[in-house]
C-alpha cells in the first residue's frame, strides 16, 4: 500500500471526511490531512459535533483529498475507526495547531483512529489497494 504518511507530508491541499450515522444519514466536514501512525492507522483529531458522533454508531468513513494546485489529482481513503482517545498526551503531541488547554477541558478533543481499508485515486475507479 501506498506510504501514506510521506504522501501526507510532502503533499499539500485539502481534505474532507465524510460519514453517515446509524440510519445512513450522510455528513461531510473539511478535515486537515491525517495523522499517520507507525502502525498503519491514522487519525484525525476532532471535536464531539456531527462527525463524531456519527462514529459512535457507524464506524466506517471516507476521506477524500484534493491536492492543491493539481487539477482532480489526490486519494480517496476508504476507513474504519477501530478506536479513539479523548485530550490524551499523544493527541497534544501530534497537533498541528496549538490550542488553549483550559478550552480543552471544556470543548474536548477526540483521537480518532482507523485502518485504511481502500486508497483509490481522487478521479476515476484506480487500482484499489486494500491493505
Amino acid at each position: 500500500m501506498e506510504d501514506l504518511a510521506a504522501y501526507f507530508k510532502n503533499i499539500r491541499g485539502r481534505g474532507v471526511l465524510a460519514t453517515a450515522d446509524a440510519d445512513g444519514v450522510p455528513n461531510a466536514a473539511v478535515y486537515a490531512t491525517p495523522h499517520a501512525m507507525e502502525d498503519g492507522q491514522v487519525a484525525f483529531i476532532m471535536p464531539h459535533r456531527k462527525t463524531h458522533a456519527n462514529l459512535e454508531k457507524n464506524p466506517k468513513a471516507a476521506y477524500l483529498f484534493m491536492e492543491e494546485g493539481s487539477g482532480y489529482q489526490g486519494r480517496r481513503l476508504y476507513l474504519t475507526m477501530t478506536g479513539e482517545e479523548k485530550n490524551t498526551g499523544l493527541l497534544l503531541s501530534i497537533r498541528r495547531h496549538a490550542s488553549d488547554p483550559e478550552k480543552m477541558s471544556t470543548d474536548p478533543r477526540f483521537l480518532v483512529f482507523f485502518t485504511v481499508d481502500a486508497v483509490l485515486p481522487l478521479v476515476g475507479p484506480g487500482e484499489e489497494e486494500e491493505s
